[in-house]
């Protein structure tokens, strides 16, 4: 208990960059901020995190102004169970500390200690979500030569159930599929699936693009929807991106993964003539990727033009030139895995802990 404690603590004087990594290493998404003495100051979400961001755009500067300062607790021989089991229903964390008498950690109490098989209470968001799944998946040959991409197993489920389930925890029922490559053996998987989900598929006769395809269904689509691509998963909470893309009144809102990837060689800096002016060695870049998840507004399909390929890429594109508020809904690397090409299909597996 006290190796997983210690896992869990950071200091407040550590940056965001590295708070989200030390998010990333651990399943639990929950940090607990410590002086030098041990004593509990707050807690750190990457809700925290990703609210700090949106406002300053940085990754470097210290964790302290986005933790949270009034932390729930309990004290040590002083709560029963029950309080915890309230505690957390009624603050919505994953985890609670028991302090002492000088307010040092002792013991955390994790959901699925406290609630067992009870799973966890997701916030609903009632609209439909269009998997994009047409592609020919090029690069994941020669075996989507024979099996399409979505159907492309992650342990004992094709990738496009687990996507399906993520979504349906949160209330989703409705799915639309644009099909093409291969659509008839991704449709005939999918039948077995209709008595949990409602489903209806677009097919695509040519390949006109990931953007192009959402004409076909827009008569059926809500205000509000989610696009995602068919190899993909993100984990994130799907109930506060919906509320943030509302809040923001965005017409699009693109899911981005902040990476972190270091040049393994020394960065040269120079001027003219040749001048260096410095050797950064092994420089490591933070980016903010597109996942190919997204929330659209229904008005946002009107940008989309006739008899012209048109992917969601050149949407984006379109919307910005035009001024259009377009947003970005930040999650941590390990939240985006991609099973598009063979060498991240086998960190997927390392990451979801599935034996290859």
């Amino acid at each position: 208990m006290k190796n997983s404690i210690t896992k869990l603590k950071i200091s407040p004087n550590v940056s965001i960059k590295e708070a989200l990594k030390k998010l990333d290493e651990g399943a639990e998404k929950i940090l607990f901020v410590c002086d030098k003495d041990g004593v509990l100051l707050g807690t750190l979400t990457d809700g925290d995190i990703r609210r700090r961001i949106l406002e300053t755009g940085s990754l470097r500067e210290k964790i302290t102004h986005c933790f949270n300062r009034s932390p729930v607790f309990v004290v040590k021989d002083d709560y029963t169970i029950a309080t915890v089991k309230k505690l957390m229903l009624e603050s919505k964390l994953a985890a609670i500390p028991a302090v002492d008498s000088r307010k040092r950690i002792v013991s955390v109490h994790f959901w699925k200690d406290i609630f067992e098989e009870e799973s966890i209470v997701y916030k609903k968001i009632d609209i439909p979500v269009v998997i994009m799944a047409g592609g020919k998946g090029e690069r994941l040959g020669p075996f989507t030569q024979i099996l399409p991409k979505p159907l492309i197993p992650v342990g004992e489920k094709p990738i496009i159930e687990i996507i399906m389930d993520k979504f349906n925890q949160y209330g989703v029922t409705r799915f639309y599929f644009t099909l093409s490559y291969k659509g008839e053996m991704i449709r005939a998987y999918l039948e077995s699936a209709k008595k949990k989900f409602k489903i209806d598929y677009i097919w695509e006769k040519e390949l006109s693009g990931t953007a192009k395809s959402l004409q076909l269904v827009s008569s059926h689509l809500k205000e509000t929807f989610i696009v995602t691509n068919c190899d993909i998963i993100v984990e994130t909470d799907y109930g506060n991106l919906v509320k943030f893309h509302k809040e923001h009144r965005n017409i699009l809102t693109v899911v981005g993964s902040i990476q972190h990837h270091e040049i393994p060689y020394g960065m040269i800096h120079f001027e003219k003539e040749g001048r260096i002016k410095k050797i950064q060695e092994k420089p490591e870049l933070d980016l903010t990727v597109n996942t190919g998840l997204y929330v659209l507004s229904k008005k946002a399909l009107s940008f989309i033009p006739p008899k012209k390929r048109f992917d969601m890429t050149d949407l984006l594109q379109i919307l910005l030139k035009r001024k259009k508020p377009v947003g970005v809904y930040p999650v941590s690397q390990k939240s985006y895995i991609d099973i598009g090409q063979w060498e991240e299909y086998k960190k997927a597996l390392e990451t979801l802990q599935i034996p290859k």
